[in-house]
């Protein structure tokens, strides 16, 4: 195992049920269910196909001789037709009609759709288990004051809860998407070898009626809606492009959360998980390096490139089927879902064991609060007979002046004492103080948190609880 190079993919972030769905056995099994519905479809439509030659290929479904595939491969140079070799090895009675009227697109390209389709449903579950956590640490802080950052430059306050709901939104966004892909997703069905399905023309005797049967029921068995209605050989490769985009959407904005829990990290406010033995670096033993966050973003640079593979493959497909697909797909299709599927186990895993540290929360907003506090107590002077031009300019110059004294000289933001010492402004320092309650700046921060979540989380958490309760294990 360790002279030969292994995808860090799947020995350090993907699951283990992401790692089946693209797996050899998932492949190939499918290969096989495809065989089974398009001969039991081609009996059904007055084919000469026994039930004896079906129930033959049902009880060898599973029990794939691999080992024989792969030596007529040798000598044939064809997966796919080794394939049927081997399984005819197993189904005598039966392999003569393996992949009737088909060529190897019917079930390569109807297996790659539905190995796609399957690895969106457990993309689509673990996005929901982040958005349901993500939820409840915004219900907990949708009142925990904080500043907000405009530029990551001081600006008007918002909650903890108010900016969680910035990643949720995102994400809302990406699941819509998702779910439009998923409600779409076709198989390819059975077209023959350049989509006019001449071969299944001359198996049924020119029935189109039967022909367009055939792929109903073949759909239906293998718990699809539809087929595509046209193709070449193969289905369109814009198929790929669209799911690798999802994809490449939810990289995103798992990639913009990370960032922001980084800053904050940096800031002293909010830290991922950190276990008790958990190493920060070789040096400084007292680093707290947020690694998860790191992981993530690093993830999703790589998803985020990686979906320019199928964009650019579909827009070099020659006619009815050029082969510059094949390597291409192999590699970009499946890396796509196990780096993401690693994205969300570790966003899961994080916002799961945030740790808010409000005292610092509040402190960095106290000390920037007499800043934005301006406007009230300038209103506050003009009630008690200021000039409203000249309180704006006095307060400009403190302002100005108490800048100075906390970047020049390394003070403490004293422009309310400097305020309360100006006799322009009639005002005492305990006046000013009662201005500095940071919920009175927050604006509509908690009640957006219990809109947004009541209207458009709940509803979705609801749908999918037999989804929810999933939890996330980092391997390192």
């Amino acid at each position: 195992m360790n002279d030969k190079y292994v995808s860090p993919l799947s020995e350090r972030y993907a699951s283990k049920e992401m790692q089946y769905i693209f797996s050899p056995d998932m492949k190939f099994k499918t290969w096989r269910k495809l065989w089974i519905a398009l001969a039991e479809s081609e009996m059904e439509l007055g084919l000469n196909i026994t039930q004896e030659q079906i129930d033959e290929l049902k009880a060898n479904a599973d029990n794939i001789n691999y080992e024989d595939a792969k030596e007529r491969e040798k000598l044939v140079r064809h997966d796919v037709m080794s394939h049927v070799y081997a399984y005819g090895l197993q189904c005598p009675k039966a392999k003569g009609i393996i992949h009737l009227g088909a060529t190897s697109c019917y079930v390569g390209d109807n297996t790659d759709i539905i190995i796609m389709t399957e690895g969106l449903k457990l993309v689509r579950k673990k996005l929901i288990n982040v958005i349901n956590e993500l939820a409840k640490f915004a219900e907990k802080y949708k009142a925990q004051p904080t500043l907000a950052f405009t530029h990551f430059q001081p600006a008007q306050p918002t909650t903890v809860g108010k900016r969680a709901t910035l990643w949720l939104m995102e994400l809302k966004l990406d699941l819509d998407d998702l779910d439009y892909i998923l409600d779409n997703m076709m198989l390819l069905g059975s077209k023959g070898t350049t989509g006019t399905q001449a071969s299944f023309l001359e198996l049924f005797e020119g029935d189109h009626a039967k022909i367009k049967e055939l792929e109903k029921k073949i759909a239906e068995k293998m718990g699809y809606q539809k087929c595509f209605p046209v193709s070449g050989q193969t289905y369109s490769r814009k198929m790929d492009t669209r799911v690798l985009n999802i994809l490449a959407g939810i990289a995103a904005s798992a990639h913009k959360f990370s960032n922001d829990i980084r800053l904050l990290q940096h800031l002293k406010e909010i830290e991922e998980p950190f276990e008790k033995n958990q190493i920060g670096s070789s040096a400084m033993a007292y680093k707290r390096n947020p690694m998860r966050s790191e992981r993530i973003a690093s993830l999703a640079n790589y998803v985020m490139v990686t979906a320019l593979n199928p964009a650019i493959t579909s827009s070099t497909q020659w006619f009815e089927r050029t082969l510059d697909d094949s390597a291409n797909k192999r590699l970009s299709v499946p890396e796509s879902f196990l780096a993401i599927d690693g994205i969300l186990d570790l966003y899961l895993n994080v916002v799961d064991g945030l740790v808010v540290y409000d005292k610092v929360i509040t402190k960095r907003l106290m000390s920037e609060l007499p800043f934005m506090a301006t406007e009230n107590i300038m209103m506050d002077a003009v009630k008690m007979g200021g000039d409203r031009q000249e309180m704006h300019e006095k307060i400009r110059e403190l302002s100005m002046q108490a800048g100075a004294n906390v970047k020049q000289k390394g003070l403490d933001n004293n422009l309310l004492e400097l305020i309360a010492n100006d006799d322009a402004f009639n005002m005492s320092y305990e006046d000013l103080q009662k201005t500095m309650d940071p919920s009175k700046y927050v604006g509509r921060s908690p009640e957006q948190v219990e809109e947004f979540l009541k209207e458009e989380i709940q509803p979705i958490l609801d749908a999918n609880k037999e989804l929810l309760g999933l939890s996330a294990t980092i391997n390192v």
